[in-house]
């Protein structure tokens, strides 16, 4: 059975109070539900951590080096500006899927430089959080084509 995390930064967490026309109504909890919900249907085990906390995000993608096969990370702000995110994942060695809820081209000039995105195995954006379920997918896919 494959193992995957979901990590998500900062402002992730006020999912469905946040600048709805940027990210949607549903709130973090309907999220986690959703991710789950297909992992169980493609029988993958599925961690989910969300952290405002850059140091906190570069520890969780160290330890999960050792037991997780995939990671789905949606490092929010910090994809524009956290080497420290971006080194910790060319360390993982392993599928890695950049997420973005909001298209980041059609936004401010700043977000359109994702830093991480140069060590991703792939990168989905502008798909609200259907793009979740999308990842899973495309990871049990990567991941079933390496075994």
């Amino acid at each position: 059975m494959s193992k995957l995390i979901i990590i998500n930064g900062p402002n992730l967490n006020l999912l469905g109070e946040r600048e709805q026309t940027q990210y949607g109504s549903n709130d973090y909890k309907y999220l986690e539900e959703i991710c789950k919900n297909r992992a169980k249907d493609l029988n993958i085990d599925i961690d989910i951590k969300q952290s405002n906390v850059e140091g906190d995000i570069v520890n969780i993608i160290q330890d999960a080096r050792k037991t997780h096969n995939g990671i789905i990370i949606n490092a929010a702000g910090y994809s524009h500006t956290s080497v420290a995110i971006r080194d910790a994942l060319s360390i993982f060695k392993k599928p890695i899927i950049e997420l973005h809820i909001s298209n980041i081209y059609k936004r401010e000039d700043f977000r359109h430089k994702s830093l991480i995105s140069a060590v991703v195995t792939g990168i989905i954006c502008g798909l609200g959080i259907n793009g979740y379920t999308l990842a899973i997918n495309s990871m049990h896919e990567i991941l079933k084509n390496e075994n």
